[in-house]
């Protein structure tokens, strides 16, 4: 009877007929054969020491040391670091270490650790890391390959009824408006955009939150929304707005409540909140900005009562039911759960495996202590640029209303001469891919006073 990877899922071994392997799995084979001759012993995972490079020393409370994880170009200030991380050194050697296992032994290792016993998935690892950080349970968290993908991928999987609507911001970026537009053009829905401030500068909760109430009517059924603006650097008061939505979802059935998806990426590991504490009904996030995960990792959050609601789009190979249900050739039992709306095919597992080090590294620093290291150094930052009288900061300077993203203009000078002349004094800022586009300055914690300083010293001389 031919060997099917339904053994695997159902639990059972591999038998292999002349090599004794009897009941054996193919993650105690896998790691047998990568370990070195004389500690050849059954691993679930990998160590990510064993990689080779030196480490730095880490020392969560020495801000320098936690500087000297990153291989950032040590003659720049690297201010536009949430664009797309630097892994740290736990990530780099989690990569490393995962990459060789799976070069060694590629059929092996995948199989002992995507498709055996549930102990062993290291998949589950990163859900159960990514819980432990965000909070909510691990079965909560789909795992995507970046912001965009988990966007779309709620957009297209939520099933509107004819004259519902979509709601969204005239803040939000490209991915996500892109996102709601090509799926409403499938189901043709309609959608809506509305500002729900004038100016980031003298935004305000009630102002938020009054907009949003007056916008939302009968019809909408989703509301999406973007936490840290990358435009203008203003936090949205996702807690406030949830509270309002859910004033509004009472008396409405349950087929017409208005769902709040929230794009977290530039509020997760930037500030201290935990993620079902927002009261949102869909978060989606990459991992690869301030979270320090491995480039192309993301996941998606969202109580199962909600995820339920969901239809997933691509195949999942993280979903037992799923594949089983198409073995049998019937549909997947029960409503839809966080695993099935994971998207399959073969991803650069190395990377999806060492975001448990991303999230491992922010906790032992601590997540408060992160937050108040951000908002410290952006802080001195708008603080820098809204004393200069060429400079108009857009963002607003109240910490509860901003992170790490600070979005400014500088008098007769366009916003990609402010990006060059910044440049030429080795100091990495960016623009915004907006229109209008403004610079932005954004400190993480691999930077330091001085390197702020230096900064607003560049940009003062430019008046």
């Amino acid at each position: 009877m031919p060997f099917t990877r339904r053994d695997f899922l159902r639990g059972s071994g591999l038998t292999a007929t002349g090599l004794g392997l009897g009941r054996a799995s193919w993650a105690g084979i896998a790691a047998a054969a990568t370990a070195p001759a004389a500690a050849r012993q059954p691993a679930a995972a990998p160590h990510p020491a064993a990689t080779g490079e030196t480490a730095p020393a880490f020392r969560p409370d020495d801000w320098a040391s936690v500087r000297a994880q990153f291989r950032l170009a040590p003659d720049y200030a690297h201010l536009s670091s949430f664009f797309i991380a630097s892994h740290p050194a736990p990530v780099r050697q989690a990569i490393e270490t995962y990459r060789r296992a799976l070069d060694e032994n590629p059929f092996g290792y995948l199989e002992g650790h995507m498709f055996e016993a549930d102990k062993d998935k290291l998949w589950l690892q990163v859900c159960a890391a990514a819980a432990g950080y965000i909070g909510g349970a691990p079965d909560e968290i789909a795992l995507t390959g970046s912001t965009t993908m988990g966007l779309a991928l709620l957009y297209n999987g939520l099933r509107l009824k004819p004259g519902q609507e979509i709601l969204t911001t005239v803040h939000d970026h490209y991915s996500h408006h892109e996102s709601i537009r090509l799926a409403a053009e499938k189901w043709g829905g309609t959608v809506r955009k509305v500002a729900l401030y004038d100016t980031g500068a003298t935004v305000s909760v009630d102002q938020v939150v009054s907009r949003l109430r007056a916008a939302v009517t009968p019809a909408v059924r989703v509301i999406g929304i973007t936490w840290v603006h990358s435009s203008t650097g203003v936090r949205l008061p996702i807690r406030a707005m949830a509270d309002a939505i859910a004033a509004i979802n009472h008396g409405r059935g349950e087929a017409d409540r208005a769902l709040l998806v929230v794009d977290g990426v530039h509020g997760l590991g930037a500030v201290d909140e935990s993620v079902p504490s927002l009261g949102c009904d869909f978060f989606a996030a990459g991992t690869h900005k301030w979270i320090f995960a491995p480039r192309g990792t993301g996941l998606i959050w969202a109580r199962p009562a909600n995820w339920a609601l969901v239809t997933p789009t691509i195949p999942s190979f993280m979903a037992d039911e799923s594949y089983l249900a198409w073995e049998d050739g019937r549909p997947p039992a029960g409503p839809t759960r966080a695993s099935q709306a994971s998207p399959g095919g073969f991803f650069a597992y190395e990377h999806q495996w060492a975001t448990v080090e991303a999230f491992r590294f922010h906790q032992q620093i601590g997540r408060a202590r992160i937050a108040d290291r951000i908002a410290t150094l952006n802080g001195r930052l708008k603080e820098g640029l809204a004393s200069m009288k060429h400079v108009t900061l857009h963002t607003p300077r109240d910490r509860s209303m901003s992170a790490g993203i600070n979005a400014f203009e500088v008098r007769d000078h366009a916003p990609s001469d402010v990006v060059r002349t910044l440049l030429e004094h080795r100091i990495i800022a960016s623009t915004s891919p907006y229109k209008p586009t403004y610079p932005r300055l954004a400190a993480g914690i691999m930077n330091t006073p001085e390197e702020v300083a230096a900064a607003l010293a560049v940009v003062r001389s430019m008046a």
